[in-house]
This record gives structure tokens, sequence and C-alpha cells, in this order.
């Protein structure tokens, strides 16, 4: 199922989280709401003795990247420590500050399929890269070695620009992340999530939406749920089914580019459950597919 578009950057989610986006609202994320506690996280090498006092530090949220870490550690002075104490404090700041959207620019990984979308029975949301809703990727940045930043780099009077901060461990490097970070400020706050955070969404446009692909293990009434909630827009829908080789999906596609009215939906053995209950000639058709066509209890078998 490999067919990324150069101008598409992907989320995985579940079924939850794919209501929450197409009625309107998308989470900007904390970094220390994120799943990996390294987050935003460098190591902070400071002199031994330095006082125990809050660090006041500003953050460029909008600049792009200034430099990349490549991965090699930096000169340590002699007798100087790490301080997770400070490590702590900054991502504390950030927490309070920035919402970062995570996305990726993989349409066919099955790690993130299981980890993100529900073990297959969620989907993978395609936003237009190009739409100014998704103004300010920041490219994360995979090392071997965690960075390590000298105390007086966050001491100096320019604010530290958060896009250097999206390095992460190579072991992430499957997801070819591409994060959208935006003030805390600028978004709504919706009640806490599961772990105390505070839910900060932001209103996201129909039209930033190419297409959803619903997971092969997604029940047949939500699916009914998704088609209905974009019939009449100009979003795509596929299916993620089982490929018929290799360790691979295939797409159906359900519907095209275009509202429900301009074009007929397609149906296969696979999606015809999705249609079953639709008046006149569509529902006659998959009902007739649902009974009649040789492979419609083979493919609807569950996985």
């Amino acid at each position: 199922m490999s067919n990324e578009s150069p101008n598409s950057l992907y989320k995985y989610v579940s079924f939850e989280g794919l209501k929450w986006i197409l009625d309107g609202s998308i989470r900007f994320t904390q970094p220390s709401a994120f799943n990996d506690p390294f987050e935003f996280l460098p190591e902070i090498i400071s002199p031994p003795n330095i006082e125990e006092k809050r660090i006041m530090i500003g953050f460029d949220i909008s600049s792009p990247r200034q430099r990349f870490y490549s991965g090699s550690t930096q000169t340590i002075p002699k007798d100087y420590i790490s301080n997770d104490i400070i490590s702590r404090d900054i991502v504390c700041e950030l927490n309070k500050k920035i919402g970062v959207l995570c996305l990726s620019k993989k349409r066919d990984s099955l790690l993130m399929w299981s980890h993100y979308a529900n073990q297959y029975a969620g989907a993978i949301v395609e936003f237009d890269g190009h739409n100014p809703f998704l103004n300010g990727q920041v490219e994360v940045e995979y090392l071997t070695e965690r960075p390590r930043k000298l105390l007086s780099e966050y001491m100096d009077t320019a604010p530290i620009r958060v896009a250097d901060l999206c390095a992460k461990s190579q072991q992430w490097e499957y997801e070819e992340e591409v994060r959208i970070i935006r003030s805390l400020d600028d978004c709504r706050e919706l009640g806490k999530d599961q772990r105390d955070f505070p839910v900060f969404v932001k209103k996201v446009p129909t039209e930033a939406i190419k297409s959803i692909i619903l997971g092969e293990r997604m029940p047949t009434s939500e699916k009914k749920e998704v088609f209905l909630k974009i019939m009449d827009t100009n979003i795509s829908l596929f299916l993620a089914a089982i490929g018929h080789s290799d360790f691979k999906f295939r797409e159906e596609r359900i519907k095209y580019n275009v509202p429900f009215k301009d074009s007929c939906p397609l149906i296969t053995p696979k999606t015809a459950h999705i249609f079953v209950d639709f008046p006149d000639q569509l529902g006659a058709v998959a009902k007739v597919m649902i009974e009649k066509h040789p492979l419609s209890k083979v493919v609807n078998r569950p996985i």
C-alpha cells in the first residue's frame, strides 16, 4: 500500500481520534504528554556548583530549525556535570507554552497502524502538506546518541528555537515524523486526558484533509459512520485490506474526492456492508454482493 504523495502528511488515529478530526478539532499535545519521555529533553551540561534556582528561558516557536545535532557529542568542559533538574525544568516550561501535532511521511507503517491506530481498528488521515494549517513543518532528527547542550546555550539572550529540540532516538526513525508546533495560547482547552494533562485543540479545516484510510479491523458500524460524515465532502475514502502477498495492505477505494451525489461509491465484497442499508439500487447491489459473491464470506472473516 505504498502510495505516498510528496505533498501529503499522515496521522494514525483511533476511531475516537478520527471522529474528533472529522468534527473539526485536532489535538496539539504538550511534550510530556507524548509516549516518549525523552521528548524535548536534551542532556544539559552545567558547572557542578551552579545555584539551584529557576531558570527563565525564552522559546521561539515559529522559526525553522537553525542547526542539526548530527549525532556528535559536544566537548564537555572539565568538571561539568549532567543536570537532570534543569532538563526537567525546561520541559516543564515547554509544557505550559507549546502544543505539537505529530504527523508522518509514511502511509503504510505496520508499526504505527498497531501503536497509534488501535491495532488496525483505527484509521489514517491524509493531510495536504501545502495547506496553510500545516505551515511551519519541522522534521524530527533521529540520533544514535542523546543530544547534549551546555547550559550557557540556554542562558543566551536569544530565545531557544523549539525546532532545534525536535530530536529523538534512532529507534523511532520508522515514524518519519513531521511536527507542527503551536502556542497553547492559540489553542482551545477541552478538559484533561487520562494522565491529567490539559487537552488543547485547534480547529482543522476540512479542505486540509485529502483522504481517510480505514483499518482492516474497523467494525462495520464505524465504517458506516465515517462514510456518512464525509459523503458530502471532497475527502477520498479507502479501506486498508490485507494484501494478497507480502507484509502489505492493499487499498480498496470506497469514495472518490468528490461529494457522494457527484460520483457513485465503489462496492467490493469487503466494503459492501457499508452500503447494505442504503435505499434504492445502491443498497440492493450491496445485498446481492454480500449474498452471492464467492469472496464475500472469505474476505470478511475476522483477522
